[in-house]
């Protein structure tokens, strides 16, 4: 009978055994059984009520950049930005908002109604993109011995808060920071010398994105009146699996904007990857060597038809892109480089309902979980700044972005044939959390 026990039960009915030779052996089974659930009842409590999942950022990241790319994308120039680099600095700003403030945080960035779900969301998020470079080397090591030499994928992400010299943070925030978003808590005199402030910051920025991006806050956005600048900052560098051969390049007509033609010079190959036809539009999807990251085209099927597919620019659309079907694709791919100036983003968080944080109306901001309010007078959101370049060629691609919140006191307000030869939307998108850490249009790639 009690060879036919589970171990541990035999273990404890033989303890009891010795320590009560008296009790029967119905006694002592129970008493064998009870220990056991106090046993697994400690090990459960001991585990966290739930896992931290990645997606539940990954699906903030998208809507939002869909939202903001709607409200930055007027008239016909390229555009480019990093929803995830400008949601993780927005979140991290959104762990010290309070009241209204933080309501309408919620809603224009479509942030869960549960916090401590979001940040861990962020968190997990933060990590699978921090293992991306390590997994890499790894495929690579493997690879090198089938198919000779290859290139990793590289990438850099960092979290940084700047304080005004002598802030006290409260307790709760930090260990936000801290815990989801692996944040190096630092000091800046802005009171004194904002301009030093401003290098110290762009200095960090550009050590990080192999100093690509050297100026993403501008002359004058600091102040004596800045307390905290909250920063994002990454770097990637992805090669192709398989590149494109630089033989086959030449220059072929890409019609700008739509309308004129112009030659560039365009990249040619046959290529398994993601892809699907949808009506009046085309989907294919460049994947880097580990697979871990994708470039997306949206390619409308007339040259003229940009603005219909941004109408149709969703986030469910974005995150379907991760599952399509893998097919041989004909591609016709212009190479190109954007790096836009800095971009305000003030304006576009207020158009999508995010007024409060940037004290809209006077006395509306709530930024009370930041740091102790020692001179009474609130914090409010002043700046916010973005900056981004991404380039294109027939090796892979290169990316970065930054993104600053600066926060401040007494502020107002066949095979199938991708020929893609006009106007298109793109994304870059982390494969497995469907998170898009770039998103823009090409208009003209000259």
């Amino acid at each position: 009978m009690d060879e036919q026990r589970p171990v541990l039960a035999r273990s404890l009915i033989r303890a009891i055994r010795g320590h009560f030779p008296a009790a029967s052996t119905y006694l002592i089974f129970m008493l064998a059984k009870l220990a056991v659930l106090i046993a697994i009842g400690s090990v459960l409590c001991l585990m966290p009520a739930h896992a931290a999942d990645p997606k539940i950022a990954a699906e903030a990241v998208n809507a939002f950049g869909v939202d903001l790319y709607h409200t930055c994308a007027t008239g016909e120039d390229n555009l480019l930005f990093s929803p995830y680099s400008i949601q993780s600095a927005l979140a991290m700003s959104y762990a010290g908002a309070d009241g209204d403030t933080r309501t309408e945080m919620q809603h224009a960035l479509h942030f869960p109604a549960d916090s401590d779900a979001l940040h861990e969301g962020f968190g997990a998020l933060t990590q699978k993109l921090s293992e991306i470079t390590a997994q890499s080397l790894k495929d690579v090591q493997i690879a090198k011995k089938k198919w000779g030499p290859r290139v990793p994928t590289e990438f850099i992400l960092a979290n940084r808060l700047f304080v005004q010299r002598g802030s006290e943070f409260l307790p709760p925030f930090l260990r936000v920071l801290k815990k989801s978003y692996a944040v190096t808590p630092g000091e800046a005199d802005f009171q004194k010398n904002p301009e030093k402030a401003r290098a110290e910051i762009n200095r960090w920025v550009a050590e990080r994105t192999k100093d690509r991006i050297r100026e993403v806050i501008p002359k004058g956005a600091l102040s004596a009146a800045t307390r905290i600048t909250l920063v994002n900052a990454f770097y990637l560098r992805a090669p192709w699996y398989p590149d494109f051969t630089k033989a086959y390049t030449q220059n072929q007509t890409f019609l700008v904007r739509g309308r004129d033609a112009v030659d560039v010079p365009t990249m040619r190959g046959e290529i398994y990857c993601r892809c699907a036809r949808r009506e009046g539009f085309q989907i294919a999807a460049l994947r880097s060597f580990n697979e871990s990251l994708q470039f997306i085209v949206l390619l409308p099927d007339k040259p003229d038809g940009l603005p219909a597919l941004e109408h149709k620019l969703t986030p469910e659309l974005l995150a379907e892109c991760a599952h399509l079907p893998i097919e041989n694709v004909m591609w016709e791919l212009p190479k190109f480089r954007l790096e836009p100036p800095t971009l305000p983003l003030g304006q576009h968080l207020r158009a999508l309902g995010m007024k409060a944080a940037f004290n809209d109306p006077p006395g509306s901001s709530d930024l009370g979980r930041m740091i102790s309010g020692k001179t009474g007078t609130p914090l409010a959101i002043d700046t916010v700044v973005h900056r981004s370049f991404l380039s294109i060629d027939e090796k892979g691609m290169e990316a970065g972005a930054a993104s600053v919140v600066i926060t401040a006191v007494g502020i107002e307000p066949k095979p199938m044939v991708m020929k893609v030869d006009h106007p298109f939307l793109f994304a870059v998108q982390h494969v497995e959390s469907g998170a898009c850490l770039f998103l823009g249009r090409v208009t003209d790639p000259r």
